[in-house]
């Protein structure tokens, strides 16, 4: 499969992966698990093997090749799954995309980032240290805010959303899509700028909206 994807795109395929938990409901800490089924669906992409200890599909979207990895591993060793994966098809890291919770965004608000650091996120540190510390990779960063009053982060982070967060997160996975498509057919520079713009105002009005 994936000679027949080059031979099609005459390009190397992109890569996106989520570094999420595995559970039977979802929570906060699973938003790239939501994201990347979504895209997947959105552009007929079945997550239908089992590849370096991640749910695995690949397909086109318009001429270019896409490969998704679910990891299905800790999320704090999500990189056991994301650096094999990488190596494997020998994909340079600029064609790889992350997807991950941030409690550092607005519930709902996301990110185009270019690369950076972990910002003690596990899952990040994992990806980044299986990728022999390189951090030059792309993020979706999904907003999911931050715990109210001296709640604990872990109980935060795998606690199920509310009705009123569970809506932000459904409209931000569509702009997610959108994001990602464009992504794809603009490439990272001018869709981060583009995508990036109409989010910081979406910032600005829900910072201060309760959840």
């Amino acid at each position: 499969m994936f000679n027949k994807l080059t031979k099609r795109g005459f390009c190397t395929p992109f890569f996106g992966v989520h570094l999420e938990c595995h559970f039977d409901f979802v929570m906060r800490v699973q938003v790239g698990f939501e994201m990347i089924d979504v895209f997947a669906e959105s552009v007929g992409i079945p997550m239908n093997r089992v590849h370096c200890k991640a749910v695995f599909g690949e397909g086109f979207v318009g001429d270019i090749p896409v490969f998704l990895a679910k990891p299905q591993t800790y999320m704090n060793l999500s990189g056991e799954s994301a650096g094999p994966l990488a190596a494997y098809y020998k994909l340079p890291l600029n064609r790889v995309l992350v997807f991950h919770d941030d409690m550092n965004l607005p519930c709902g608000v996301l990110r185009l980032q270019h690369n950076g650091g972990h910002d003690y996120h596990k899952g990040l540190k994992s990806v980044i240290y299986h990728f022999r510390g390189n951090r030059e990779f792309a993020r979706l960063r999904i907003g999911i805010g931050r715990p109210p009053g001296q709640m604990d982060s872990k109980a935060f982070l795998l606690q199920k959303f509310n009705n009123t967060a569970q809506e932000r997160i459904d409209t931000a996975l569509q702009e997610g899509v959108g994001a990602l498509k464009l992504l794809l057919s603009h490439g990272l520079s001018e869709s981060a700028r583009h995508f990036n713009h109409k989010q910081k105002y979406k910032h600005i009005r829900l910072q201060t909206m309760p959840v």
